[in-house]
């Protein structure tokens, strides 16, 4: 990132464990809050995702910061036989685990609690891993990449859909305004952690993404890399394979 950004500025906590808090702290919110924010779009880009996923056979299948579990469940139309949602919050988790339970999608869907930046798995574990809204979160970007990229099968893939900003006018300002002065009041009025929201939003602005998140992929290893910008750039999908050598 361009700069550090945390949820809580004036903590002496790392940012892995105030992410861990704040997302602990608005889990049973998460969910009604990114549909009013986000105006149900997001629910389209995970779709797209989705789509891109089909293309390939996929055995297993990793999907970290999983949060309450939206992406991880809908892996299930893949060809995924095992799916792992990851996530370094329990509050996140536990509402994820409800929703497997409710689908009847224990046997395929596993909710694990874990750190993106230090995997418990064994290298060559994943054929497809995603990241849905939760790079941006990492404490160390090209760690959590690096342990992407191993536990990765030589190609598979991974994708991640994050948020980035529109370079063009007029959507350019109309973001600007939105995401930087709108979506943190909008949040206020109903959310109980007020300063939630508006990391939420200054991460996403101080994100490197575009060509430069495409730049730290090819940089960890990742071969085939491509971003497909979604909703006039208001978030892109990237994609990288792990090559076969």
């Amino acid at each position: 990132m361009k700069k550090k950004v945390t949820p809580y500025a004036g903590s002496k906590a790392s940012k892995k464990a105030q992410v861990t808090q704040m997302f602990d702290a608005i889990s049973g919110e998460y969910d009604f809050l990114n549909r009013i924010i986000s105006l149900g779009i997001d629910i389209r880009w995970r779709k797209k995702l989705i789509k891109m996923a089909q293309k390939n056979k996929i055995e297993a299948a990793l999907d970290i910061a999983t949060g309450t579990g939206d992406l991880a469940v809908a892996l299930t139309q893949t060809s995924a036989q095992r799916i792992v949602g990851l996530d370094i919050s329990r509050g996140m988790l536990a509402l994820g685990k409800e929703k497997v339970d409710k689908k009847g999608l224990q046997n395929t869907v596993e909710m694990v609690l874990g750190d993106s930046e230090d995997l418990t798995f064994e290298d060559d574990t994943f054929d497809l891993v995603t990241v849905a809204f939760g790079v941006r979160n990492f404490e160390n970007l090209e760690k959590g990449l690096e342990e992407i990229f191993r536990v990765l099968k030589p190609e598979g893939t991974l994708l991640v859909l994050e948020t980035s900003v529109p370079t063009r006018f007029p959507f350019k300002q109309f973001y600007g305004f939105y995401a930087g002065w709108l979506m943190p009041r909008m949040a206020r009025l109903l959310s109980k952690d007020r300063s939630a929201y508006d990391y939420l939003a200054e991460s996403a602005a101080h994100f490197p993404y575009g060509t430069a998140f495409n730049n730290i992929l090819s940089k960890i290893g990742f071969i085939k890399v491509a971003n497909h910008p979604q909703t006039f750039g208001v978030a892109s999908i990237y994609c990288g394979t792990k090559p076969t050598t």
